[in-house]
């Protein structure tokens, strides 16, 4: 049996880590996935695949349907950080994602058509039993311009994993959702207009 472990960060060097981590203590490559914005330029190690001759629902499709048969959104040259892609996500905008929860964010692709996603990541994260109230604080994490991991764990793997994460430094979602509803938040709204690289920045100058 798994179960699911979810982290937001405040940095993509942060995520990238627990990631890292996460590989270090035997969690399979399709069992892990980051979701990172865009507006995060600090993707140094990560080969990034910005679809030209794609749309971004496009390209999701095509990374959906490949991850059935690889497990995820990953590149053929394994691991998570290197299957790295450019996707639109619903409340979030264009992400730089990779694994099973951006498949499951962005819909699955069916006969050559892209269906939607089942409330985009947040009804993902639901679907592996995360509640509604953290997994609407890790989506608006993302919006904001965090870097989401989460893993299936299975049970012989539970305490290894959360020890590796723990030396990780990581975002407390309820005072981060405490701190924005502080501010006028109450849910995560896929309809709202994502952030500009402004807004980003100046809810990072807030935040931390």
């Amino acid at each position: 049996m798994s179960h699911i472990i979810t982290r937001l960060f405040d940095s993509f060097e942060e995520a990238e880590r627990a990631v890292i981590e996460l590989e270090r203590v035997g969690i399979p490559h399709g069992d892990i996935s980051l979701v990172s914005h865009q507006s995060d330029r600090k993707h140094a190690n990560a080969k990034v695949r910005e679809p030209k001759d794609l749309t971004a629902g496009e390209a999701a499709g095509r990374d959906a349907g490949a991850g059935a048969a690889l497990g995820g959104v990953l590149g053929a040259g394994g691991g998570v950080l290197a299957g790295l892609g450019l996707l639109a996500i619903p409340g979030l905008g264009p992400v730089v994602a990779a694994g099973w929860l951006a498949s499951a964010a962005v819909g699955a692709l069916v006969g050559g058509a892209v269906l939607a996603g089942a409330g985009g990541i947040v009804g993902a994260l639901t679907n592996e039993g995360v509640s509604k109230e953290e997994a609407e604080i890790y989506a608006e994490g993302v919006r904001r311009g965090g870097t989401l991991v989460s893993a299936k764990i299975a049970d012989d793997k539970w305490a290894s994993a959360t020890t590796a994460l723990n030396g990780v430094s990581f975002v407390d979602i309820h005072q981060r959702g405490a701190a924005y509803r502080e501010r006028g938040w109450d849910h995560f709204d896929e309809g709202a207009a994502p952030y500009s690289d402004a807004e980003i920045e100046a809810e990072r100058a807030t935040t931390f």
